[in-house]
């Protein structure tokens, strides 16, 4: 099936109709999204990391859960899939396609979902409308980098701490220094290095075209990243998509902050739900990386992310009086659409060529 969920696209998949070795599973899913390519010309991916994304769904191994959801991140013209990180945007897609498939039975208007995320072991609530049973898509809940309106989908994170490198704070400060830019290493669900995007000489309002053309910013961007990797813990991460990169500047359209991501150096056209979330926390700390330039909106008002596209909220609340400070809860509200249902070719193997 193939899928909207949030701001991405992606090709969703009954872990039962795919090969059990995970080799063999990447192998079949390069050739059916025809990675090595850069319009990915012979198979159904959309030329963009966004839109080269896999879910893979099956019943739940843990009694705490209904439905196991792996995230593949595959490669657009290289032909790399990685489960590093997870995807909250695809993310919002697995309850209503668990829903289309049959793996768990829906409540007669709303169905509640308890999802695992593979690939950190953690646990997420997706609550979506199921009028008769039936996942309904069409709703007047709006996203920015979405056209049009959706129902919602409620995502209630768990967790989400420590996702990838096992820590909130995965160098053990809040601060660190790498190439004489101040930076906040996080994992609140995704590895984000946060920074001032003044420290990385440009405005942080810049267009995404105008992004995607400075050379120079996605060098720095990436020397910075792959230090930040090692300070992490997350080793080599030269061919990794992960950690993320989030440039911060000082909100201009009324929210709380505004961001500019690259997803690893390519940028991105919004920001991704769970980097919003990480971004979001690091912020809540007073000393991190660009945590002067925020606009608080008030109290029990959600964090107000802008991007490229528009905004994010995101409902995170962190005590800090804890040590290590304690994530107490993480939330957004998305929406997905079914785009299409049916049965997909893959080019045969380059060895039958």
């Amino acid at each position: 099936m193939l899928m909207r969920g949030g701001t991405s696209k992606g090709l969703y998949f009954l872990a039962a109709d795919l090969p059990d070795q995970p080799e063999q599973r990447d192998e079949l899913l390069v050739r059916i999204m025809g990675s090595g390519h850069p319009q990915q010309i012979d198979g159904l991916g959309g030329a963009h990391p966004l839109t080269s994304k896999v879910a893979v769904v099956s019943p739940s191994r843990r009694d705490d859960a209904d439905i196991d959801y792996l995230f593949l991140q595959l490669g657009v013209d290289q032909t790399t899939v990685t489960d590093q990180q997870n995807c909250g945007n695809i993310l919002a897609g697995v309850g209503p396609f668990a829903v289309e498939r049959g793996l768990i039975e829906p409540g007669a208007g709303s169905t509640t979902a308890r999802i695992r995320m593979v690939n950190s072991d953690s646990l997420v609530t997706a609550t979506f409308a199921t009028p008769g049973g039936v996942p309904v898509y069409s709703g007047s809940t709006a996203i920015d980098g979405v056209p049009g309106t959706a129902a919602p989908i409620s995502l209630l994170f768990a967790d989400t701490v420590g996702s990838a490198t096992g820590h909130l704070l995965p160098t053990g400060s809040v601060c660190d220094r790498i190439a004489g830019v101040q930076v906040t290493c996080i994992d609140n669900g995704m590895p984000v290095v946060v920074a001032r995007a003044t420290d990385l000489g440009i405005t942080g309002y810049e267009s995404h075209a105008g992004l995607t053309a400075n050379a120079d910013l996605a060098d720095r961007v990436q020397s910075i990243r792959l230090a930040a990797g090692h300070l992490m813990g997350l080793g080599d991460v030269r061919h990794a998509s992960v950690p993320k990169t989030t440039l911060v500047s000082s909100p201009r359209d009324g929210g709380s902050v505004c961001t500019r991501t690259f997803i690893p150096v390519r940028p991105h056209t919004a920001i991704g739900v769970l980097g919003a979330v990480s971004v979001a926390t690091a912020l809540l700390f007073p000393d991190a990386a660009g945590a002067d330039l925020v606009q608080p909106l008030g109290p029990d008002q959600p964090f107000d992310i802008e991007h490229p596209s528009g905004h994010l909220l995101v409902d995170v609340e962190l005590d800090t009086a804890r040590q290590p400070p304690m994530v107490r809860r993480a939330g957004v509200v998305r929406t997905a659409r079914k785009l299409f249902d049916g049965t997909v070719y893959a080019a045969s193997p380059a060895s039958d060529h």
